[in-house]
């Protein structure tokens, strides 16, 4: 084994600089958090591009950091949302869960840039192990239940990752198995496109994000919301951009999904932070399908649109924190009138509510129109067509609901003292950045991976996207008058987890019962059958001891993994 070190690896500051967190306390430790993100910032400005930081493991090499302008853009933003997320969660005395931030931001920031597939496993891994005490964190029966089904996803998510890694190295037995653009062609590649879309949330794999999510700490789903799902969105971009499967850019169709699917459960969702859950499905689809169309504007538009997701995702998540720390709930049929306590809180958050809903002049405006023009301009009217009803739906269900409902609407008599100093701080940074980046695009637009030929402030584009947003206001307000507006209610919506969560665990102690009396009821007919043939053999009939005759081993050891498995079902979901 030989190593090459030119010069400190962009994850180490974060990931070396979680072991000494035990170990301090008081303002010491607060200034120790909020240095190790900036030091890491300042750590990726040195860098050159290129690959550094070479390992010769056995007959593998790896590639500890490719530096390109993909990978550097989201080092920066992981390193910005952590100082955030660190300075946000400062009241927090859990030293456990700051530990585990740093580590689950250190993981990602590795993994963006991992040259090689080996790599980027070894981060994988990392990245789900550290994530889920954030949600366990929280210290709550749900919160328990919750980071199991988490971890069962994520490591799930590695373990597919590591077969298709496997695979692909059966056909190169050395050198370097690059992380680099690959296409659906081979089951190795499925697999790590399999991988990629759990920690993207694809339909139907999606169900982690919105039950775990709401159940971490009001400061864990901060981080949450920043890291593991743009780490995915990273990877897409880095190995499936324009991918086609039997001459089907399936990532258009896959995205077009997330779009459009969390707007109706977002609705009806009573939980506010779980509205943002599956309002980041939504947001993530724009991501998916810009990198599923596979042009430079459409990946510029993804990634643009994944730093601006991060931001005022960030704002919204610190917001609703804010309120669960002072009020102790997040439903919004228990808040209202919360802008009468909290005034600063309510208008960060109608920043962040601005921004998710592409107003012009904040974030959201001038990275998601970018990828619906590269739609619209590659000939793809239906999926176009779809982002257009996700852009109104979104302003429905984010810009609209989550600040009225948990702000103004009915007034809940709840009075509370505003938000603490550092977590105003940490919203009012985030609430900078969405409207700097909106009004002054072009910064962010020199540091996207392909040059940027787009101008956002047309006055058509301007005047359209106005026109979506009346729309959708007057619509929101139509509903809420005539009481078509579906009520806030203290109930359970279902979604695809109710199957391994209800139905499958149902259906096996079903099973279990019918296959037991059918077992019951086979064993005696048999006994009986049995007795018959050994009376007319032998003239007596001698019956089974108190536990009956013994079993064979294999049917034994058969029964006896069955048994364990249901019992696990039972038991985690």
């Amino acid at each position: 084994m030989s190593v090459d070190f030119p010069a400190l690896p962009p994850a180490a500051i974060l990931l070396l600089g979680a072991l000494a967190v035990p170990f301090l306390r008081g303002r010491l430790l607060s200034v120790y958090l909020l240095a190790l993100p900036l030091a890491g910032l300042v750590n990726l400005l040195g860098l050159q591009e290129g690959e550094f930081h070479r390992v010769s493991l056995f007959s593998y090499e790896l590639i500890g950091a490719r530096v390109d302008k993909l990978s550097l853009l989201f080092g920066y933003l992981f390193h910005v949302a952590a100082f955030l997320g660190l300075l946000f969660s400062l009241r927090s005395e859990d030293r456990l869960q700051q530990a585990s931030a740093l580590l689950y931001a250190g993981s990602a920031v590795g993994a963006v840039f991992a040259g090689d597939l080996i790599t980027l496993f070894i981060y994988w891994e990392v990245l789900a192990t550290s994530s889920v005490f954030l949600i366990w964190a929280r210290r709550t029966r749900r919160a328990n239940a919750a980071g199991v089904r988490y971890l069962v996803f994520q490591v799930g998510s590695g373990v597919i990752l590591l077969a298709g890694i496997l695979l692909r190295s059966a056909d190169q037995p050395s050198g370097v198995l690059r992380f680099e653009v690959m296409q659906l062609d081979s089951l190795a590649t499925a697999l790590i496109f399999l991988a990629i879309g759990i920690k993207c949330a694809f339909p139907l794999l999606h169900s982690w994000l919105t039950d775990a999510y709401p159940e971490a700490t009001w400061g864990g789903t901060v981080f949450l919301s920043a890291f593991t799902t743009k780490v995915a969105v990273y990877a897409l971009a880095r190995a499936f951009p324009g991918v086609e499967l039997m001459g089907v850019k399936i990532l258009l169709y896959i995205g077009a999904l997330m779009t459009a699917f969390p707007i109706f459960y977002a609705v009806i969702e009573n939980d506010l932070r779980r509205v943002l859950g599956y309002s980041m499905i939504n947001q993530l689809g724009f991501m998916v399908v810009g990198i599923g169309l596979g042009t430079e504007m459409s990946i510029n538009g993804a990634v643009s649109h994944a730093f601006n997701d991060v931001l005022f995702k960030g704002v919204l998540f610190m917001s609703m924190g804010a309120v669960l720390y002072r009020t102790g709930t997040i439903n919004g049929s228990d808040l209202g009138g919360l802008y009468k306590s909290m005034p600063i809180t309510a208008t960060f958050c109608i920043v962040g509510a601005a921004s998710i809903s592409a107003f012009p002049l904040f974030s959201g405006f001038v990275s998601k129109s970018m990828v619906m023009t590269a739609v619209l301009h590659e000939g793809h009217d239906f999926i176009w067509l779809v982002l257009l009803f996700a852009s109104a739906g979104v302003f429905h269900h984010a810009g609209i609901k989550i600040p009225f409902f948990a702000f103004f609407a009915h007034d809940s008599g709840i009075r509370c003292k505003e938000a603490p100093r550092t977590m105003l701080w940490a919203m009012g940074i985030g609430a900078a950045f969405c409207i700097f980046n909106g009004s002054y695009p072009w910064i962010l637009y020199s540091q996207l991976p392909f040059p940027v030929d787009y101008e956002p402030y047309t006055s058509g584009h301007v005047i359209s996207q106005l026109q979506i947003l009346a729309f959708s206001a007057l619509a929101f307000c139509w509903l809420k008058l005539s009481g078509l507006y579906p009520p806030e209610l203290h109930s359970v919506n279902l979604d695809v987890d109710w199957t391994y969560r209800k139905a499958l665990p149902g259906a096996a102690r079903w099973l279990a019962r019918t296959g037991g009396g059918l077992y019951a009821t086979g064993r005696a007919a048999a006994l009986r059958g049995s007795g018959v043939l050994l009376r007319n053999l032998r003239g007596h009939y001698e019956p089974p001891g108190l536990l009956g005759d013994p079993w064979p081993v294999g049917g034994t050891a058969v029964a006896a993994a069955l048994l364990l498995a249901l019992y696990l079902a039972v038991l985690f979901f």
